[in-house]
């Protein structure tokens, strides 16, 4: 016997929020434009460097926007949970091209190395100010937004790199302007690669974990276990399996043995509303799905999982 709490597949953490990230694109766009200007006029590697980093993160941001267009599309038999993956599909496309951007970045650093050449500050501080500024109200538009939505935390984190980049891009400025020191741009260049590429490494982690189902972050399998245990009637649980369809939607399902005389009557009722709230209440998860045996059956089962 199966129960399912919730058959809802509306809206996704990624769509909640597209309104911020249109903003932050429109943003972002306008910044790159300007900050490509400014690198063509001050020959700074390290302004092109953010506007490159700039420019992957608008192409983020865009794609998920048309993830999260596509994740509100109806499930259907072929896709019965729809194509709300999309937007973890989406974050994988972000973290990769994280990664390349960074290992051009720093291989362009490295060959700058032996022969920096002059670079024309008052351009290049203009526009890594006008940068920071930006990256300073995007992250405000995000922020509330971040926890709930791995394109969200993507877009995010992105930004935040742009603005450390951006002071990174300001201080070799000030050097350069201050000591003559030209090499400070090739070094900040080399700076914001290495900060691009961990926060690319933990979106990838995140996103490899939705993919391979891992138990969502922060759930305590045992503690669940325990709190099945506790609803009357229940004698055991196996096959305890939870992931993450996307952001903000966890999925739980688990086959519960129980006392033969509480599946009588009205009794399975009651015990699978009681499991329902449980999960709910404790463990934020609407979506789950348990089948109910009698003990009498359990011989039968054969267990694929905890």
């Amino acid at each position: 016997m199966g129960h399912d709490h919730s058959h809802s597949h509306g809206i996704t953490a990624t769509g909640k929020h597209r309104k911020r990230l249109v903003a932050v694109l429109g943003i972002t766009l306008s910044v790159v434009l300007i900050q490509v200007a400014g690198a063509v006029f001050s020959g700074s590697l390290a302004l092109l460097a953010d506007a490159g980093h700039m420019l992957s993160d608008a192409a983020g941001v865009f794609i998920a926007l048309l993830a999260a267009w596509i994740a509100a599309r109806p499930a259907s038999d072929q896709r019965t949970y729809g194509y709300q993956r999309a937007e973890v599909l989406a974050a994988l496309a972000n973290a990769l091209v994280l990664i390349v951007i960074s290992v051009v970045i720093f291989t362009e650093a490295l060959r700058r190395l032996g022969s920096a050449p002059e670079v024309h500050t008052d351009v290049m501080l203009f526009a890594a100010v006008l940068g920071a500024v930006a990256n300073l109200v995007s992250l405000l538009i995000l922020r509330g937004a971040q926890k709930e939505s791995l394109n969200v935390r993507g877009a995010y984190l992105e930004v935040l790199g742009d603005l450390l980049g951006s002071f990174a891009v300001i201080a070799a400025a000030v050097v350069i302007m201050v000591t003559g020191y030209q090499a400070a741009d090739t070094i900040a260049s080399i700076l914001i690669a290495l900060m691009i590429l961990p926060r690319a490494w933990h979106l990838l982690r995140d996103v490899v974990d939705v993919l391979l189902e891992a138990t969502p972050k922060g759930v305590d399998v045992q503690m669940i276990r325990e709190h099945i245990m506790s609803v009357d009637g229940v004698v055991s649980v196996h096959d305890i399996h939870i992931w993450t369809i996307t952001s903000g939607v966890p999925v739980f399902s688990a086959h519960v043995v129980v006392e033969d005389e509480a599946l009588g009557a009205r009794g399975a009722d009651r015990v699978l509303d009681k499991l329902v709230t449980c999960l709910g209440s404790h463990f934020d998860t609407e979506h789950c799905t348990f089948q109910l045996e009698p003990a009498t059956h359990a011989e039968h089962e054969a267990h694929q999982h905890a």
